[in-house]
């Protein structure tokens, strides 16, 4: 895969000889070759011109396409069906694995916090990122924050009015109906991670009806989109934000639908039943109660209605 990510960064720059290829990539003129029938094969249409290979078209959804262009440093895993993209994903951090995103356009075991099952349909787009970040444990709850600062901006661009329900819930301002899901999980130590997985699942080119009741999808908001051209936006805004994490939780707070509303968040010891009222690193949430500000870590979050 590493060699056909070199490809396609370096077929999207424009049209480039074999020999320049293989100087490149520092592979034969026959290993260039079987990796642009590869392409071809997987729907990219690709000239041969005087000045070298040229990419005429690009097909729709594929590792290689989401690839191609893709301004972040991820190799592209992708299945047009698979039973869960985290499951796959951990297979791969627990082989030693990096920077590897898992793709998918349908799940048929997918599952979310508390082990709850998740629709998965086809025409979805369903995304487990492999990281290696250096950092604690502790510090880890700041990339579910990033994947749903990341996903949110990409549906917004995307024409769909989209908010993040704390913690990991992407849902549309307007209804409350639900768009994505994350789920991130980890292994590690006390004092560093060895790798997380973010896993992130968008109900994109998907009928309404295929999906459980309080979701929604992109289809039923503003139609079709681009799937590849999505999944690149989302990739490299998230690969924007763990650049900078300082950022992560203003950019949170932009788009956070959770903040200022009364909220009831179940936790390990009971109930927190207040107005929410700011975001801390690296995850917690500031709830207003009668007693006084209580901080919690974890747990399911149900906006309620004002008194």
């Amino acid at each position: 895969m590493e060699t056909r990510k070199a490809l396609c960064d370096a077929l999207a720059s424009g049209p480039v000889s074999g020999p320049d290829l293989a100087e490149e990539l520092g592979v034969s003129r026959n290993a260039v070759w079987k990796q642009v029938e590869e392409l071809r094969e997987s729907g990219f249409e690709i000239e041969s011109t005087d000045a070298g290979y040229r990419v005429v078209s690009v097909p729709e959804f594929c590792g290689s396409a989401v690839e191609y262009g893709l301004d972040a440093p991820y190799e592209i895993e992708y299945h047009e069906a698979i039973d869960s993209t985290n499951a796959r994903a951990r297979e791969l951090a627990k082989a030693g694995a990096g920077r590897v995103a898992v793709l998918a356009g349908e799940q048929t075991a997918g599952r979310g916090r508390l082990e709850r099952a998740w629709s998965a349909p086809s025409g979805g787009i369903y995304l487990s990122i492999v990281l290696r970040p250096t950092m604690t444990p502790m510090q880890a709850p700041l990339l579910t924050l990033a994947g749903a600062v990341a996903t949110t901006r990409a549906l917004r661009e995307a024409g769909v009015d989209a908010g993040i329900k704390w913690p990991n819930d992407i849902l549309l301002a307007s209804s409350g109906e639900k768009l994505v899901g994350i789920l991130t999980e980890m292994e590690g130590e006390a004092d560093r991670v060895s790798w997380v997985v973010c896993g992130i699942g968008v109900n994109a080119n998907v009928d309404a009806a295929a999906l459980p009741e309080g979701a929604t999808s992109v289809r039923e908001q503003v139609g079709d989109i681009d799937r590849r051209v999505f999944t690149q936006r989302l990739l490299e805004e998230f690969t924007t934000l763990r650049a900078d994490p300082d950022a992560i939780l203003d950019r949170w707070r932009e788009h956070a639908l959770t903040l200022g509303q009364r909220v009831r968040v179940e936790t390990g010891a009971g109930d927190v039943v207040g107005r929410a009222l700011d975001i801390e690193s690296p995850g917690r949430l500031v709830i207003g109660t009668d007693e006084g500000e209580v901080r919690v870590h974890a747990g399911d979050c149900e906006h309620l209605r004002p008194v």
